[in-house]
């Protein structure tokens, strides 16, 4: 068994991993409510683009652009995201395993699957087998938009240009601080029919659009596409938080349960110890009649 000292050491040990786990739960809780307000607004706002997407795919007219030329997907590029930062239970080994499940399952499918990566843990886990053409280190944490605009553009010459049939985003959605479901979602090709499901043919507002369709289709897609990336960002900040959030909370509670344990323990070292004392006493004090 082991000794009181030993003990305390543990229980201190334990005390100051505690300290740290509480602090790092407080910050990262002050993080998530800010990243949680960024991901509610992002999905309002795209929402409404998606809306008048559908509004001129509803119009008649036909929607013709580059980025929204379909073909036989023969090469594909999974952009994925995950954090910089540890510490946040299974949320990046969950989209690391779900990204290499879907590689494994399409790789007789596709002649090519390539990725880019944003956050440090996806890049050390997926360039191990893959081919990673770009990485962005140190801008999940607390997004913004220029990164996005960076990777939306590079993707879409990517793409306009043929080295890559389709471009799929791979992040954690955020549904609420507990729940944070690995998602494969269709950035490029920009689909026409997906768009008019979100408002029907019926419902839909016979627009006047100035400029004309085809102008403001030009306009407005490269500006969606950058936007679904920087959406994808701000899931991943939040889903980043509400995870170390709730991985904080629960290792402050098993250090202090811990702490409990071990308190027992010691107590009942120190008791052994008395009695060990007391008997030797006795032994002595018989001995000398």
């Amino acid at each position: 068994m082991p000794s009181q000292k030993e003990y305390n050491v543990k229980i201190a040990s334990l005390g100051n991993t505690a300290k740290v786990t509480k602090t790092m739960n407080m910050v990262s809780t002050a993080k998530y409510r800010k990243a949680q307000d960024a991901q509610g607004s992002s999905k309002l706002y795209s929402d409404q683009l998606n809306q008048v997407i559908a509004g001129l795919a509803a119009s008649g007219g036909e929607l013709s652009h580059p980025l929204m030329k379909t073909s036989e997907v023969k090469k594909v590029l999974v952009i994925t995201f995950t954090s910089d930062k540890g510490l946040c239970a299974g949320f990046n080994n969950n989209l690391i395993k779900f990204v290499e499940n879907f590689r494994r399952d399409k790789a007789d499918k596709y002649e090519t699957i390539d990725f880019i990566t944003c956050g440090k843990r996806g890049y050390n886990a997926i360039r191990k087998e893959n081919n990673v053409i770009a990485n962005y280190d140190d801008k999940t944490s607390n997004p913004e938009f220029d990164t996005a605009r960076e990777i939306g553009d590079k993707v879409q010459k990517l793409f306009i240009d043929g080295d890559y049939d389709q471009v799929i985003i791979a992040n954690n959605n955020f549904v609420s601080a507990l729940s944070q479901i690995p998602t494969l979602t269709t950035l490029l090709p920009v689909s026409g029919a997906a768009a008019e499901e979100t408002e029907s043919t019926e419902n839909a507002t016979d627009y006047i659009y100035e400029p004309g369709q085809a102008e403001l289709l030009s306009y407005l897609l490269p500006k969606t596409v950058n936007f679904q990336v920087f959406k994808a960002f701000l899931e991943n900040a939040a889903g980043e938080h509400a995870a170390r959030m709730a991985a904080m909370d629960a290792a402050s509670t098993n250090a202090k349960d811990l702490i409990q344990k071990y308190t027992v323990l010691r107590n009942r070292a120190r008791q052994a110890a008395i009695t060990t004392e007391l008997t030797e006493i006795v032994a002595g004090a018989e001995s000398l009649k």
